[in-house]
């Protein structure tokens, strides 16, 4: 980032100066992450794929995402491509939890989390109910108003 020592004299140099780190550093936005995710996810043939905004719900992550595949090498196999699909868009190495396994791999891109299921597997765990459970308060605000 920005480092306190540079002494710029005038608001132009500092603008200047700003868009210059900004280009060097290659900032991204989480919708565009998650875009190259679900674009893999589509390409590599995983089913039944659901991505749920957990702002405010999870500090983890702003996005969690849940796809199946058919079989433990199809697992392994959108994995792999979504690893690799990530770390060719310039957003660098993420996190992998299961994949010698491909029963159910997880995949943590930081802002993003990724649970890659077989069908039993994903039934199982059912975690689009854990995340997609209404926040106690917005009950509250629902059935008893804003009083």
């Amino acid at each position: 980032m920005i480092r306190k020592d540079i002494d710029l004299e005038n608001n132009s140099q500092k603008r200047h100066h700003v868009a210059e780190v900004l280009v060097k550093e290659k900032f991204f936005l989480v919708s565009d992450g998650l875009k190259i995710i679900l674009d893999s996810l589509e390409n590599a043939k995983a089913e039944d794929i659901v991505s749920i905004d957990v702002q405010g719900k999870s500090s983890l992550a702003d996005y969690v995402v849940i796809a199946s595949a058919r079989s433990q090498r199809h697992v392994s196999a959108i994995a792999d491509h979504l690893l690799s699909t990530w770390k060719d868009s310039g957003y660098g190495k993420a996190k992998v939890e299961g994949l010698s396994t491909g029963d159910w791999v997880l995949i943590d891109t930081g802002d993003i989390i990724v649970h890659l299921f077989r069908p039993e597997i994903r039934a199982f765990y059912n975690l689009e109910k854990i995340w997609l459970t209404p926040n106690l308060d917005d009950i509250k605000t629902i059935v008893f108003g804003d009083n």
